[in-house]
């Protein structure tokens, strides 16, 4: 069982990953923000975090670059519901990219391959 933690400003689908992941065998934390999610970071440790690359009038890209200072060994899965932040030299700091779909096979897989290369 991996300790994972969601970053995510909609918490519909905060509440959708969680239930997908606790499912999949794995403790799950969520939050909708920033500053939650650093508070966070520096109380505990996540095997993997799942952030959303815009997080309301913050974005996901510059918490991105902040967790890879702190938590460099942290995989970090990057969702969106655009493909084109692919292109952002920014998003390149995340392990893996997801574009946010109803099935989240796509998720999930991510989350597997990354946890079996740790």
């Amino acid at each position: 069982m991996a300790h994972l933690l969601v970053i995510d400003d909609e918490g519909d689908i905060r509440h959708l990953y969680a239930a997908e992941l606790e499912d999949e065998g794995h403790s799950v934390i969520t939050c909708g923000n920033r500053s939650r999610a650093l508070e966070l970071l520096h109380h505990q440790v996540f095997d993997l975090i799942i952030l959303d690359i815009q997080l309301e009038q913050e974005s996901g890209l510059e918490l991105l670059q902040q967790i890879a200072r702190e938590s460099e060994k942290t995989p970090v899965i990057l969702c969106s519901a655009y493909s084109c932040y692919k292109e952002d030299f920014s998003s390149w700091l995340a392990d893996a990219y997801v574009v946010k779909s109803s099935n989240l096979d796509e998720l999930k897989n991510e989350v597997r391959r990354l946890l079996a290369q740790a």
